[in-house]
């Protein structure tokens, strides 16, 4: 580990869209990060890393890391989920604290299995569940920690997407050691926000579907999951949505909250936009703000506009700075990742038998 002072030094496995879009210009912009390395054997990547992080170096495969381990202070996976747990395994067992795009296993054992291992080598392990920085989550967290809707009875959360033609790559493939489709892929966050909120599953029951032709993996999912609170999740990712509704509708005993829109953090960062402190990053118009009230619909002019707290995946590799400077605990645990695993697990037997799983 460097000093105090001296930014720690990264080395980013993988440099497609999560290690592209996501994880090197956020753990740039990180006040006490340095993106010191990139693994990538890819020479039009290499290029476009180069382009904007001149000084980064560059490795072909992860093994050239581990032999630089003392060089390194974190180690980030971004690279597809099937490596997941073998490039996080190799990164524990070379002594260096580790950052996994999510999901972090393709099953909870593997993913508990990697947190025993972190924790019996002192290192830190987290997950990058970048939307619980998300403007929306951030303002429903607000409301729901303040009472504003009373008592939660229904959590409706659609992340969903107009893509009737397949993009093709391992996200897209049915072959089970990718771990692809929507399930694990958009499924993973709306399931961890579920979990955040509401607290853990009790029941899991999930409807699942191939629809687009060609497609191999799962475009089409609905998840319901009862909280062991009384709370309802109905939670429903899709690619195959030629209308989309609201990305949030949270109904509560006093008032319900409905939110269109998507955080315009992703959008911002794949046009090349980065990170700033002047105020405006994470911000949305007003026009989208969702809408707080009972009885009429916000379509209809029903409840009131309510301020949209700005986004913010800064604040993930901030805490992961702080927590690697201090010792405090990650911003996300494998813990809390291998419960959402839990749920996904429990929803791909539901879809499969047609049956509720109890955990």
């Amino acid at each position: 580990m460097t000093g105090t002072g001296t930014p720690l030094r990264v080395g980013l496995v993988g440099y497609g869209l999560a290690g592209s879009v996501f994880h090197a210009p956020l753990i740039a912009a990180t006040e006490g990060l340095a993106l010191d390395t990139i693994v990538t054997s890819n020479p039009e990547r290499r290029e476009q890393a180069r382009e904007e992080f001149p000084d980064v170096r560059f490795a072909a495969s992860p093994d050239e890391l581990w032999e630089r381990a003392d060089a390194l202070d974190l180690i980030v996976i971004a690279s597809p989920n099937k490596t997941h747990v073998p490039v996080a395994t190799a990164a524990l067992e070379a002594g260096l604290p580790v950052v996994v795009d999510k999901p972090i296993a393709g099953t909870a054992a593997e993913a508990r299995a990697l947190a025993s291992l972190a924790e019996e080598r002192g290192l830190l392990l987290s997950v990058f569940q970048n939307r619980r920085w998300d403007n929306d989550f951030l303002t429903l967290r607000s409301l729901v920690e303040r009472g504003a809707l009373g008592d939660v009875q229904r959590f409706e959360s659609n992340f969903e997407r107009w893509r009737p033609r397949l993009k093709g790559g391992w996200r897209e493939s049915g072959a089970p050691e990718e771990i692809g489709g929507l399930l694990y892929d958009l499924g993973s966050h709306v399931v961890d926000q579920a979990l955040v909120l509401f607290g853990p599953a009790v029941r899991v029951y999930a409807e699942s579907d191939v629809r687009r032709p060609g497609a191999q993996a799962d475009d089409d999912t609905f998840i319901a999951i009862t909280h062991a609170g009384g709370v309802r999740s109905h939670l429903h990712v899709s690619a195959t949505t030629a209308q989309l509704g609201p990305r949030f509708r949270v109904l509560g005993s006093r008032a319900g909250w409905v939110k269109y829109g998507l955080d315009p953090q992703e959008a911002d960062l794949r046009e090349g936009r980065r990170p700033s402190a002047d105020g405006t990053w994470g911000v949305e118009d007003e026009s989208l703000r969702g809408r707080l009230g009972e009885g009429e619909s916000p379509l209809t002019g029903g409840g009131e506009p309510v301020p949209t707290l700005p986004g913010d995946y800064p604040a993930f590799y901030a805490a992961i700075a702080t927590a690697l400077r201090d010792g405090t605990a990650p911003p996300v645990t494998a813990h809390e990742a291998a419960a959402a695993l839990d749920v996904l697990e429990a929803a791909r037997r539901s879809a499969r038998d047609g049956v509720a799983v109890t955990l």
